[in-house]
């Protein structure tokens, strides 16, 4: 598939975003976080901007975005209209919860802090299930794609908000979680990575027009001469060695030493842990932007078969 940049940062933007509204809906009535106003106010403005970013940049990917509302109507039956439906609610509860922290109003923070926390789970659940539930495209339709958007979403959140409680002094807790996420994260990279290349292909050439029975099929002639939009978008092709340069960047660069850093953070104190805490969060975000990439460039859609390519990927 064509990895566009639209929809690779939409979905780490707003995965990082919501992973640190659900931590600090969760964290700040528990005293774990930072509790004044101004940390409130960064942390909770700073997810509500990759949030509204990203869901931005997703409408550059559209034909028409002038008609995107109208996903918001087939709720019933499409996972992306139930991502859009979540995060029409959640947007409201989320500015609800900043003026709640900014005013110091705690008898309103705590509920709407849990509401925002459980629609931003339930939001990148949706955006997951997007891909998930894909089944021309075997990279996709595969278990552990959820749960990675899940906890790819909760690890880069508690990876900021690690960083910015840092400034104040209290970056434990969330330095914890993060490294935790991201040890899993790594674990669960690569345990996908591992079953999809031993995966059989969904189709071949010979399934697909049935006569296996004679041999390797492969087409006489080319559907056509000129390229079009399924090749351009359904049969995007990358080198093996580019794709294990890129995975080994995404699972050491991206989950692997964040989780050291922060753990070291934990350690260390003072300024030290603050340092390693913003290099921990860079780089947690620039290996999810790869992993992303990759979900995109690795994954071959059935129809590429149409075309002569080898659906394996």
């Amino acid at each position: 598939m064509n990895p566009a940049p639209s929809i690779i940062f939409f979905t780490v933007a707003s995965g990082a975003g919501y992973g640190l509204l659900f931590w600090m809906g969760l964290l700040r009535p528990l005293g774990l976080v930072p509790g004044g106003a101004g940390f409130g106010a960064l942390a909770v403005g700073l997810a509500l901007v990759l949030v509204m970013l990203g869901l931005l940049s997703s409408t550059a990917h559209l034909g028409r975005p002038e008609r995107s509302w109208r996903a918001l109507s087939q709720w019933r039956s499409s996972w992306l209209s139930r991502e859009g439906v979540a995060a029409v609610l959640g947007f409201p509860l989320a500015g609800v919860f900043f003026i709640a922290v900014v005013g110091h109003k705690e008898w309103l923070a705590l509920p709407t802090g849990l509401l925002t926390a459980a629609v931003a789970a339930v939001t990148v659940w949706c955006t997951g299930m997007i891909y998930a539930s894909l089944k021309p495209i075997r990279q996709w339709h595969h278990p552990l794609v959820a749960p990675g958007y899940m906890l790819f979403g909760a690890f880069s959140g508690a990876a900021l908000l690690a960083m910015l409680a840092g400034f104040w002094g209290q970056a434990a807790v969330p330095a914890a979680i993060a490294a935790v996420l991201g040890a899993g994260g790594f674990v669960l990279k690569r345990a996908y990575w591992s079953s999809v290349d031993a995966g059989p292909p969904i189709a071949t050439m010979e399934t697909a027009t049935g006569l296996g029975f004679i041999g390797t099929v492969r087409p006489l002639d080319p559907p056509h001469t000129e390229t079009n939009y399924l090749l351009r978008e359904m049969a995007f092709r990358i080198g093996r060695v580019h794709a294990a340069r890129l995975r080994r960047i995404a699972a050491i660069g991206g989950f692997a030493v964040p989780a050291v850093l922060l753990g070291l953070a934990l350690v260390t104190g003072g300024a030290l842990a603050g340092l390693l805490a913003v290099v921990a969060a860079g780089l947690a975000l620039a290996g999810l932007l790869a992993e992303r990439w990759l979900m995109f460039a690795e994954a071959t859609h059935t129809v590429a078969l149409y075309y002569g390519v080898d659906s394996r990927g």
